[in-house]
């Protein structure tokens, strides 16, 4: 007679753990996109994300997000950083594109390629992308990994390929700090792939 190894006390323990881990960063990244939306990191900010990421995880049978299972500290401080230096860098660039008397910032929609497939990876890269001011997502295919963006201050395909770049910039940090390996090494394999010169003229 044999007994299943799962079913047991400490089975069951070391189950529950390795779900808890599993769903850990989607769980933190819920209260640190609330704190986000709110513009406010306090306590009370916090606290408030956190029943809100538990009343969504709790409360609304939604089917369960597969991680990878795999979480690097560094490369999420990291994110976190780039990404709180890209928050002000960008606010101080929208407004003196506003302000400039001499040029009115140009606009564009451009599509952005991404290397994953991963729903969870293509959904945080377009709400990053969004929340840094002068870009927000419009569309995503789904099937094809392609984000469609609004920027402002495009004046030329130069401009169009640093947008571009930027996007892809948020994708391989978000990878590189949840991605698991596979998508790491796709990332990094992209981001030493040489890139075409912008054609003078376009933006698309």
């Amino acid at each position: 007679m044999t007994t299943d190894a799962s079913a047991s006390p400490g089975g069951e323990k070391r189950n529950l753990f390795a779900q808890v881990w599993r769903q850990l960063p989607f769980f933190v990244w819920l209260i640190a996109l609330w704190m986000l939306l709110w513009g406010q990191f306090t306590w009370l900010a916090f606290l408030t994300g956190l029943a809100v990421a538990l009343f969504v995880t709790r409360v609304f049978r939604l089917p369960p997000v597969e991680l990878s299972g795999r979480v690097n500290l560094w490369w999420g401080l990291l994110f976190v950083l780039e990404f709180m230096v890209a928050l002000v860098r960008g606010s101080l660039t929208v407004a003196w594109q506003v302000l400039d008397p001499r040029r009115q910032p140009g606009a564009a929609i451009i599509a952005v390629q991404l290397v994953t497939d991963d729903d969870l990876i293509m959904t945080h890269t377009g709400v990053t992308a969004s929340l840094i001011p002068g870009s927000l997502i419009v569309d995503a295919d789904r099937d094809r990994r392609i984000l469609y963006l609004h920027v402002i201050g495009v004046r030329d395909a130069a401009d169009v390929e640093r947008q571009r770049a930027s996007v892809k910039h948020w994708e391989r940090r978000l990878v590189m700090a949840v991605g698991s390996r596979a998508q790491v090494a796709a990332v990094r394999a992209d981001a030493g792939a040489p890139r075409p010169r912008p054609i003078k003229g376009g933006a698309a």
